[in-house]
């Protein structure tokens, strides 16, 4: 089947910018693209730094995934695999030139400066969650700059007009 990934809002780039962003994403998100691999696949070849470009693909959804049997030992526990989801991207998205601003600076944010903001989000956020709006208030953040950090963190999620940390696996 093919899927086409319909981007209509300019903060849902920065997941995309950032699946691709070091040589490891990259191959990884190639591999996925070829065939479906497990996670002991990517892992083995990859290490964490694969896992972790697993767990982001995932998380912005451009993966779907199934269980399968591991193929050297088909009497063992299924194991996750993954392989994208869509054959195609189109992006149609418009907004004033300071909002593509804010994305483009989260996109490219150091690692380093990245995981201060997603520590400070992930903080105010607690265990309940948040309304975004309030979040935004109280770093200092426009609406935009914040929707992009979540949208590039691992740990974070909105979940309608709210923000939630995601279970650790």
């Amino acid at each position: 089947m093919n899927r086409i990934k319909v981007v209509n809002e300019v903060a849902d780039l920065v997941p995309f910018l950032r699946a691709v962003s070091t040589n490891v994403k990259m191959s990884v998100f190639k591999e996925v693209s070829e065939d479906w691999r497990t996670g002991k696949e990517i892992a083995d070849k990859y290490g964490d730094e694969g896992k972790s470009s697993l767990k982001l693909l995932e998380k912005m959804k451009l993966v779907e995934t199934r269980w399968q049997p591991l193929e050297e030992d088909p009497g063992s526990a299924p194991e996750k695999a993954y392989h994208t989801y869509y054959a195609s991207f189109s992006i149609n998205a418009s907004c004033p030139v300071i909002e593509i601003s804010d994305v483009l600076a989260v996109a490219m944010m150091s690692e380093k400066e990245f995981k201060k903001n997603e520590k400070e989000i992930y903080e105010s956020v607690g265990s309940d969650g948040k309304f975004v709006g309030d979040i935004a208030e109280e770093l200092n953040l426009t609406p935009t700059m914040l929707k992009s950090l979540i949208k590039r963190s691992a740990k974070l999620e909105y979940r309608g007009h709210r923000v939630e940390r995601l279970e650790e696996e």
